[in-house]
């Protein structure tokens, strides 16, 4: 399946983020000796295990709902935190990275699904805080894009729908505030039900779970 889906992802260059999460180590390993190094963690007790087990050229990406009492345990070696869903944890992200002497990779996500359960930043409330310039205290941050999960549905329509609305986000923010800064390049978005969709609308990372290694243990 890993071969399948990189096939699919050659046309687009966007980068498959294995879900690693509740894996154990001994399922990861064969997708990481296939050159797999992007692997996604959503608990910051199992990501530090993980971490530590695992070689140290792998790229985590954190990509639940992070607690801000957590940050720091991760903040050394984390690649990219996809979930960054308020303002307080943006600035307990900037206050760790100061402390380590480093700028820590984020993306901003926002709440396109149906469902309330979802986290994320309501797009206009979000779009009021950063015009109010709000986004330039925080020097320990590298905003490199956004994230977000469709609705759990079969309805294909819908689920392209709220992948177009972050993608229009996406270009809001980046023509309004981040046109000279390089690093605002990703679009992380669409799992394994929905990821081709994803693809077919911008999305530069696809979170992939169940597709490569079965039913959650």
């Amino acid at each position: 399946m890993l071969s399948q889906i990189r096939s699919n992802l050659s046309e687009s260059a966007a980068t498959l983020i294995a879900v690693s999460k509740t894996q154990i180590v001994a399922d990861i390993l064969p997708l990481y000796e296939q050159a797999q190094r992007d692997f996604g963690e959503n608990k910051v007790q199992e990501l530090l295990s993980k971490y530590e087990q695992m070689p140290k050229d792998i790229r985590w990406h954190f990509i639940g709902h992070l607690q801000s009492n957590k940050v720091k345990s991760i903040v050394p070696f984390v690649h990219l935190i996809h979930s960054v869903d308020s303002v307080d944890l943006l600035k307990t992200i900037d206050k760790q990275a100061f402390k380590v002497n480093k700028k820590v990779n984020i993306l901003l996500q926002f709440h396109i699904a149906s469902e309330e359960s979802k986290f994320g930043f309501e797009p206009e409330l979000f779009m009021d805080w950063m015009a109010s310039g709000a986004y330039l205290d925080f020097p320990n941050i590298a905003f490199c894009g956004v994230m977000g999960m469709a609705t759990f549905t079969d309805d294909q329509a819908q689920v392209r729908s709220e992948f177009q609305q972050l993608k229009t986000i996406f270009d809001r923010l980046r023509q309004n505030y981040f046109s000279k800064n390089p690093d605002f390049c990703e679009i992380s978005m669409g799992m394994s039900d929905d990821y081709l969709v994803a693809l077919e609308e911008g999305s530069t990372m696809i979170r992939i779970g169940s597709l490569l290694f079965g039913k959650r243990h």
